[in-house]
């Protein structure tokens, strides 16, 4: 269980940093207001999981599962390039998640 709330936390650092970019310099009040909500829901879920996990391990992989998600959700809605080694660097980060999920 401690590993799917790691999962969703991270999803949810993923919609906070796209997040950022819709709500205009916190201009515009509706993503604004998604963008803290997906904030609080993704560091409360995170303090959850590492009520069982290595902290270290945990944290690593929250911002790993948030780095790959937000530049590929970059990618896909903002035009964001996507290179080959932007990519080939991508899978070496998924290759650390996976590895620190094995290990832990």
């Amino acid at each position: 269980m401690a590993w799917f709330l790691l999962f969703l936390a991270g999803l949810f650092e993923c919609g906070w940093a796209i997040g950022l970019k819709y709500t205009e310099g916190f201009t515009r009040p509706l993503p604004t207001t998604l963008t803290v909500i997906s904030m609080v829901v993704s560091v409360v879920l995170l303090g959850l999981a590492v009520k069982h996990l290595p902290i270290g391990t945990a944290y690593a992989v929250w911002t790993g599962i948030g780095t790959v998600g937000t530049v590929l959700l970059g990618i896909w809605l903002l035009g964001d390039q996507a290179s080959v080694s932007r990519l080939a660097c991508i899978m070496l980060i998924v290759g650390g998640i996976a590895g620190l999920k094995l290990t832990a």
